[in-house]
């Protein structure tokens, strides 16, 4: 096998030997650089405990009660209350529905979804006056908001704040942002959470609830889930490998 040095010819200067030699030397080291990455792509690290089941998880606080915004936009699954002065008959509680109707008695389906309360109750008052009653007194107040959200980031498709309406998992939660990116490592996913007044974090093994070996753990409004990779920000791989543990859930500053 030929040598270093062989590859030249008896007249190169030891000036390019030596701006070959170097180059060899870096493409050494990115080569090495390279096969470590390959090496820890896909596998487990960091600090953060990972959860063996779905029922050791601990439930996050209730969300603290707020007053909503008198500008706030009707959602789907949201209860309101809808009160016609003297027609105790279309007087009531009614659910938005997941097309964003309410469904009340002699006027059918209502579009209530991304209108204000004001804007509905106008609407109502006008469809009642058009057919059934004269200069009908109404009014609308949302009983129960359904508005919860979960945001996705790190190495998914599509990274954002996603609504969540009812019972979700951890690979529903990923499939809402289009799946994890190429560079992903899915052996490390982190969720955040707000338990007993502090923020908490656990890492799941996103490879084995997809294989079945471990349960799918179920993901709340107001959790933050992030997924490892090669591009994931410095801020982000710095909670997801350099918390202290201290059991199921790691406590920090958020």
């Amino acid at each position: 096998m030929s040598t270093f040095d062989d590859s030249f010819t008896a007249g190169s200067s030891p000036a390019a030997h030596a701006i070959a030699r170097s180059s060899l030397r870096r493409l050494a080291i990115l080569a090495l650089f390279t096969a470590c990455l390959a090496g820890c792509a896909g596998t487990r690290g960091g600090n953060l405990p990972y959860h063996p089941s779905a029922e050791e998880f601990g439930e996050p606080d209730s969300p603290a009660l707020a007053a909503l915004e008198a500008n706030y936009r009707i959602s789907p699954l949201d209860k309101l209350k809808v009160n016609v002065f003297q027609v105790a008959d279309l007087s009531a509680e009614y659910e938005v529905d997941l097309t964003g109707n309410i469904a009340m008695p002699l006027v059918g389906n209502v579009r209530a979804v991304d209108l204000t309360t004001d804007q509905l109750d106008a609407k109502l008052t006008q469809v009642l006056s058009e057919k059934y009653l004269q200069s009908p007194d109404v009014s609308v107040s949302v009983l129960s908001s359904s508005t919860r959200v979960v945001t996705v980031d790190g190495a998914v498709q599509d990274p954002g704040v996603y609504p969540v309406n009812g019972r979700i998992t951890l690979v529903q939660v990923i499939a809402r942002a289009k799946g994890t990116a190429d560079d992903a490592n899915p052996r490390r996913v982190a969720i955040f959470r707000q338990i007993g007044g502090e923020r908490m974090a656990a890492a799941f093994d996103l490879t084995d609830i997809r294989r079945g070996k471990v349960e799918d753990p179920r993901v709340y409004s107001g959790d933050i889930v992030v997924v490892d990779g090669s591009s994931v920000r410095a801020a982000q791989r710095e909670l997801l490998t350099a918390l202290p543990v201290v059991g199921f859930f790691n406590s920090f500053a958020f």
